[in-house]
């Protein structure tokens, strides 16, 4: 794969610019930052540019990570160090970080998925006595099982139909999930398109 066939996915192009603004807020005091389904890695290199003082390490599945490859050796950012094979269900790097990133990721996977997520962000932000560490994800969510706006619920419908076990998540039912292993919720903010961007802290 080479840089004029790079995978490209528009909407990391829409989305970019606001995600940014929430995360030089949130990553302001971060250095190393594990990015979970990084993708096209369009998003890796823009948020690697503006955030130089991070070390943003990529992860997905590997039939993904030559694509993220290609925009990363593209980009040539001495803070991208090679992408790294993650998958939510397998065993998670363990502490190092103190940060981490999800876009698009939550309504994509199984609920067990979920679950497994959030258990591999506890692993992956440190053991008990490294009380520090934040996480964002960015994405559409539902409040008190309601759809917040009538293209999320058919979005959500495709979802189902393509795979039974994904769909929209509810914010509730994550933080509980988030609850469970020490973080608190600290920020929940509209987004374009009706999509969010939530921010969790260690407590």
């Amino acid at each position: 794969m080479t840089g004029t066939d790079k995978p490209f996915a528009p909407a990391c192009e829409r989305n970019r610019e606001p995600i940014l603004a929430v995360l030089r807020t949130h990553f302001a005091g971060a250095r190393r930052v594990l990015e979970i389904g990084s993708g096209t890695g369009q998003h890796a290199v823009h948020f690697a540019a503006a955030m130089p003082w991070l070390e943003w390490q990529c992860s997905d599945v590997e039939a993904n990570l030559p694509g993220i490859r290609a925009w990363l050796d593209d980009a040539r950012l001495p803070n991208t160090p090679p992408p790294i094979t993650l998958d939510v269900r397998d065993a998670w790097p363990v502490a190092h970080h103190d940060a981490v990133f999800s876009a698009n990721s939550l309504h994509i996977m199984g609920w067990e998925e979920v679950e497994a997520f959030f258990a591999g962000v506890d692993r992956a932000l440190g053991d008990a006595g490294s009380r520090t560490g934040t996480l964002v994800v960015y994405g559409p969510f539902n409040y008190g099982g309601a759809y917040t706006s009538e293209s999320n619920r058919a979005f959500d419908d495709w979802l189902k139909a393509r795979d039974p076990r994904s769909g929209i998540r509810d914010v509730a039912a994550v933080d509980a999930l988030a609850h469970g292993v020490g973080l608190r919720l600290t920020d929940d903010m509209a987004m374009p398109a009706n999509n969010r961007c939530l921010v969790w802290r260690r407590v």
